[in-house]
């Protein structure tokens, strides 16, 4: 069941940021999540870090001695990958209203690796105190997972950057809008430019009620029909902008926000 499960995370580690995966079309949940912040993990596909966990599963599975010490190690490992597998299904399902089904498929195959890890315990292994075992391995498992997902929420970002900050109230304050979708990776790029200032941006909400949803009204009015799409002293951009460009095209002035930061 390993090298299936790394034949699956390698195969989308390998399409990451290319061509959407197979059976995969290009507006399928499959291309949302692979192209998603959340594909990535510490400057890596997370994919990659999926298939080295398989990797490690294998490797212990077939040489760590003796059998009780490589029997705890693999429950350890399977419960993390599934623990992480899990996370990585629910931020799918929540955070941009999308499924995949390779990704759903690495899931069950980890599932599959702990149930079988579990049942297949040494019989001649001494008695296990399982309420305290399993009350580590859910620690244990939570902590590595809620450390993922504070990195890529956000929470461990570096402090905010005053002209960030300055350009994104400068944009509010112009009335420009940027009309996006929770669902765009695209959009993600572009609040993801503004760090910690992001919630500061203009932003329009345009599918409120998931990706098959009716469109906000406001995009609507706006007649806005792709994503990330900003509207700037009348100007339309149906892009990701760069900082110098919301810079130049908005009129801000970046020589006073920075010697303003500086006060």
């Amino acid at each position: 069941m390993a090298v299936i499960g790394m034949l699956i995370s390698g195969y989308l580690a390998f399409s990451h940021g290319g061509e959407s995966p197979l059976f995969c079309g290009p507006e399928s949940g499959c291309a949302v999540i692979q192209n998603s912040s959340y594909a990535t993990l510490l400057g890596l596909p997370t994919a990659l870090w999926g298939f080295g966990l398989y990797v490690l599963i294998l490797w212990t599975a077939t040489t760590a001695p003796p059998r009780m010490r490589r029997w705890r190690q693999l429950v350890w490992l399977s419960a993390l990958g599934f623990a992480l597998s899990l996370y990585f299904t629910l931020v799918g399902i929540i955070a941009l209203d999308s499924t995949c089904g390779w990704c759903l498929a690495s899931a069950v195959t980890m599932t599959a690796l702990l149930v079988t890890v579990l049942v297949r315990r040494p019989d001649n292994a001494p008695g296990t105190p399982w309420p305290g075992f399993v009350r580590n391995l859910v620690l244990g498992a939570a902590l590595v997972t809620g450390m993922v997902g504070a990195w890529q929420g956000g929470l461990l970002q570096p402090p905010e950057n005053a002209e960030r900050r300055a350009l994104a109230e400068h944009l509010e304050a112009t009335g420009a809008k940027f009309y996006g979708a929770f669902w765009c990776p695209s959009c993600q790029d572009q609040k993801r430019a503004f760090g910690r200032s992001a919630e500061r941006l203009p932003y329009v909400e345009c599918t409120p009620n998931g990706r098959g949803g009716m469109l906000a009204f406001e995009c609507v009015a706006a007649e806005v029909s792709g994503y990330p799409t900003w509207i700037i002293n009348g100007r339309r951009f149906q892009q990701v902008l760069s900082i110098e460009e919301l810079a130049r095209y908005s009129r801000f002035d970046r020589s006073a926000a920075v010697s303003g930061g500086e006060e």
